[in-house]
């Protein structure tokens, strides 16, 4: 018996990194999955994003599991294309009961330098697309009338302040308040709602150019060696950077039954960062 036998959970950013790992795990503890990324192209971010092939390959290794799953191509910040795919999600697998509200981007950038179409696709992304995300997906969890779970991927960033970040720190800081409105609104319907707050992790995201440069403003040309000797010195504990599984596991803890009595929390997994 798996600890999610049963449900079905909605991912977005499902097509690699934390989401590709969340959607696995649940799988093997026993979830469909409805598994959703994009294509769409991001001019502000600058590394390759997820390809059709990625979300594919997510939902071969899930059906490797044994569960089912449905995949779909959706931009968070289109409304529209989020509610087609979980509607068409809920009328082949039956239900919705947990939502990992996952997907975001990176894109490092001075302050004041920063330009105004960079600040727009973090905001766009980061958080507004994560309430699209909730608005879509949601009332699905409360129309089953069997309680559920939700956790929106946040960061260390919202609690812990670095350079060159203010837009996704404050992107990610929002999530916070808007997890803590919603736990409160959802509680009588027995859905809990909470946040995950990664230090860096060791996905596309972070293993890339603008990442080490970020770290590593010293160096003209940093390696990821270079980025991984900055990175430990933030981290209390002897680690450069985590593996999608260590979020993963937390994600499981706060959506089956183990957790089924926490809402409205942070829940922080950053190795002592922000110590």
């Amino acid at each position: 018996m798996g600890r999610m036998d049963g449900t079905v959970a909605f991912i977005t950013g499902a097509a690699r990194g934390q989401g590709r790992s969340h959607a696995v795990r649940l799988a093997e503890e026993g979830a469909d999955i409805i598994a959703t990324d994009t294509t769409a192209k991001v001019g502000s971010v600058p590394y390759d994003l997820a390809t059709a092939e990625d979300l594919a390959e997510t939902a071969r290794l899930v059906e490797a599991t044994g569960r089912r799953v449905v995949t779909g191509d959706a931009d968070v910040r289109d409304l529209a294309a989020l509610g087609a795919v979980v509607e068409r999600g809920v009328a082949e697998l039956g239900r919705l009961d947990v939502v990992l509200a996952n997907a975001g981007i990176s894109s490092p950038a001075s302050t004041l330098d920063m330009s105004e179409q960079t600040w727009q696709d973090m905001i766009d992304i980061n958080l507004t697309g994560v309430w699209k995300t909730l608005k879509a997906s949601v009332p699905h969890v409360v129309a089953g009338g069997r309680g559920g779970s939700v956790v929106i991927t946040s960061s260390l960033a919202a609690l812990y302040a670095n350079e060159n970040t203010a837009h996704y720190s404050a992107a990610k800081a929002g999530l916070v308040q808007l997890m803590k409105v919603l736990a409160k609104e959802l509680a009588p319907h027995r859905i809990r709602v909470n946040t995950v707050h990664p230090t860096t992790v060791a996905t596309d995201m972070i293993l890339n150019e603008a990442t080490y440069r970020l770290f590593r403003p010293d160096l003209e040309n940093p390696t990821r060696a270079d980025f991984e000797e900055a990175a430990r010195t933030l981290n209390r504990l002897p680690v450069a950077a985590l593996e999608p599984a260590d979020i993963t596991n937390a994600v499981l803890y706060l959506v089956s039954d183990e957790g089924r009595f926490v809402t409205g929390t942070t829940h922080v997994v950053d190795a002592g960062g922000a110590l």
